[in-house]
C-alpha cells in the first residue's frame, strides 16, 4: 500500500474538505479523490461519505482510523531507521516557535552540539500549528512552542514561561498609551486573552501581527507601543529607540516541547528537552 494514500486519509478524517486537504498537501482535489478510492479499492469498503453538509467517514472508516496512524507510524519509524544506519550521524530536525528563535536559540543548540556532538541539526522557525502538524507527519522531531494542539500522537511537556513587556516610542506611562497608536501582538490565544483582561480597550487595535521582530520593526517606522519579548523590549529600552512602558504589568507566555509520542523516552530527544529547561528560558 502506498503510504500517501494512509497520508491522505489521515489528513482528511482532520480537515472533512477534500477542498482543504488538497491545498493542505499541495496536490489537486482530483488527486485526493483518487488516493481515496484506491485505499477503498484495496479495503473494499467505502471510508468517507460525501453530501452538501460535508465529508463524513462511514463505519469502516471509523475503525480503519486507528489502524492508518499505526500504518503511518511504522512506516515514519522504517524510513528514520532507514536513513539513520546509512547516515554517518543521527540527524535531528527542530522546529522553534518564531519569537524565541532570534533571541534565545542559538544558546540551546551550542548546548546541543556540544551534548551530542555527531548529531547533525536543523533548525527552522515557525508557527505553533504548522510545527504540530510536522511532528504528527514526521518532518520534525521535536518543537517548541506556545500552543498545543491535542492529538492522539503528540506529547507535550511544560518548559516554562517567555516574558513579554510593553514598550513605547512615547511616553513611559501606561496611561499615555494611544488606543490608535498600539500595535497588538498575536502570538498566541493564550496571550491574547491575558492581554484582553488586562488591556481591554488596546485589545482592539487596528494593527496587529504574530511575529515580535514585525512588531519591532513596525514602532520604528510608525512608532506606538507594544509588548515584545522581554529580552528585545530591553536590548531597545537599552538603545534608546523605546521605553519601558511603567505600571504596564509583564504578560508570561508558557512555552512547550513537543514531540511525537513514539520519541517520548528516546534518549536524544530526552537530551533535547532537559537542555531546553537548562537553556532556551534560562535568561528569560
Amino acid at each position: 500500500m502506498q503510504i500517501e494514500l494512509v497520508e491522505t486519509f489521515l489528513d482528511l478524517w482532520e480537515t472533512r474538505s477534500f477542498n482543504r486537504t488538497a491545498e493542505r498537501l499541495s496536490v489537486t482535489q482530483s488527486t485526493v479523490s483518487a488516493r481515496i478510492r484506491a485505499l477503498e479499492a484495496r479495503l473494499e469498503r467505502r471510508l468517507f461519505t460525501r453530501s452538501r453538509s460535508g465529508t463524513e467517514p462511514t463505519i469502516a472508516g471509523l475503525r480503519f482510523e486507528p489502524h492508518a496512524r499505526a500504518l503511518r507510524r511504522a512506516w515514519t519509524e522504517a524510513t528514520n531507521a532507514a536513513r539513520e544506519a546509512e547516515a554517518a550521524s543521527l540527524t535531528l530536525r527542530i522546529g522553534v516557535q518564531h519569537d524565541l528563535a532570534a533571541a534565545r536559540v542559538g544558546e540551546w543548540v551550542t548546548a546541543l552540539r556540544a551534548a551530542l556532538p555527531d548529531a547533525s541539526v536543523y533548525v527552522e522557525a515557525d508557527f505553533s500549528q504548522q510545527m504540530c502538524a510536522d511532528l504528527i507527519s514526521g518532518g520534525l522531531d521535536l518543537a517548541v512552542i506556545f500552543t498545543p494542539r491535542p492529538h492522539p500522537d503528540l506529547h507535550f511537556e511544560t518548559l516554562g514561561e517567555a516574558a513579554y513587556r510593553m514598550v513605547t516610542t512615547g511616553e513611559a506611562t501606561l496611561e499615555a498609551v494611544e488606543p490608535d497608536r498600539y500595535i497588538l501582538s498575536n502570538v498566541s490565544p493564550a496571550f491574547a486573552r491575558a492581554h484582553a483582561a488586562l488591556h481591554p480597550t488596546l485589545s482592539a487595535a487596528q494593527l496587529s501581527a504574530g511575529q515580535s521582530t514585525v512588531i519591532a520593526g513596525m514602532l520604528a517606522a510608525l512608532g506606538g507601543a507594544a509588548y515584545l519579548p522581554a529580552e528585545m523590549a530591553a536590548a531597545m529600552a537599552a538603545n534608546g529607540t523605546a521605553r519601558l512602558v511603567r505600571r504596564a504589568p509583564v504578560i508570561e507566555q508558557s512555552v512547550y516541547a513537543a514531540v511525537h509520542l513514539r520519541n517520548r523516552r528516546r534518549a536524544p530527544h530526552r537530551r533535547m528537552v532537559a537542555l531546553l529547561r537548562e537553556t532556551l528560558l534560562a535568561r528569560g
